[in-house]
């Protein structure tokens, strides 16, 4: 039997890699789904990929850092397609440039990573609250091995600093939100080959080795393998974990 019937559940990020997985992985198993992401096209050739599968599936256009495009996306989805149960956070961008370049650089990339990975993740989140607490949703946020540790090449603290945060987000939003049955919970993915780090992966060889050298499984994750996670913590199968994050990384902590 599915695991997500009855559930409608919204995704950020949903027009490529983890995001766009995660919406077919949550179709297969019964969900309507809204894809949503800053590229409208994008997300609407991905609802089109779930409804060819024989899922259902909505697909708009939102930009995470605009909070009252969010909250106006949470009314027009309740109103048109209905009561939100399921939330996944996974809109974000990756930069990997230190402290020390240029100036305006290193600050443009604070403001835009912040701005997307962490308060975009606030942002949609109070905009969906209400829903989700009506229907003792489930809040999924998509966090990183970086959410602990600090990859040093290629450096990236301004991405370092939001996956810290949207692990404590998650951490403080589950203690608050555990009474009323919504549960919050966390992703914590490896070495993942996504359109996010495909430059990673053609301009620096040696970052990609030293990742897979301190990998016990030997190899970079696919999105595919975001998927089983984020179906388990948004289904029954988890009912009783909340505050936690399920890290997809090949083993990278444990080393």
């Amino acid at each position: 039997m599915p695991l997500l019937t009855s559930h409608i559940a919204v995704i950020t990020g949903a027009g490529s890699g983890i995001g766009r997985a995660i919406a077919l992985g949550y179709a297969r198993e019964g969900a309507r789904v809204v894809l949503l992401d800053v590229n409208e096209a994008a997300a609407a050739e991905a609802a089109q990929e779930v409804l060819n599968a024989g899922g259902a599936a909505d697909s708009f256009a939102l930009d995470v850092t605009k909070r009252e495009e969010c909250a106006a996306m949470a009314k027009q989805i309740a109103d048109t397609i209905g009561p939100v149960s399921i939330l996944v956070n996974n809109a974000g961008i990756a930069r990997r440039n230190g402290m020390t370049g240029a100036a305006e650089a290193v600050i443009k990339d604070w403001e835009d990573i912040i701005a997307i990975n962490l308060t975009g993740v606030f942002n949609v989140t109070h905009a969906f609250l209400g829903s989700l607490r009506a229907n003792k949703g489930r809040i999924v946020n998509i966090g990183s091995i970086q959410s602990f540790v600090h990859i040093r090449q290629p450096s990236s603290p301004a991405y370092t600093a939001s996956k810290h945060g949207v692990l404590g987000f998650t951490k403080a939003l589950a203690v608050e939100l555990g009474k009323e049955g919504v549960r919050v919970n966390a992703i914590g993915p490896g070495f993942i080959e996504t359109p996010l780090n495909a430059a990673t992966r053609a301009n620096n060889p040696e970052a990609v080795r030293l990742f897979m050298e301190h990998t016990p499984l030997g190899r970079a994750g696919t999105a595919e393998d975001i998927v089983g996670p984020a179906i388990f913590l948004a289904s029954d199968l988890s009912a009783y974990v909340t505050g936690s994050i399920v890290m997809a990384d090949g083993g990278y902590r444990a080393v």
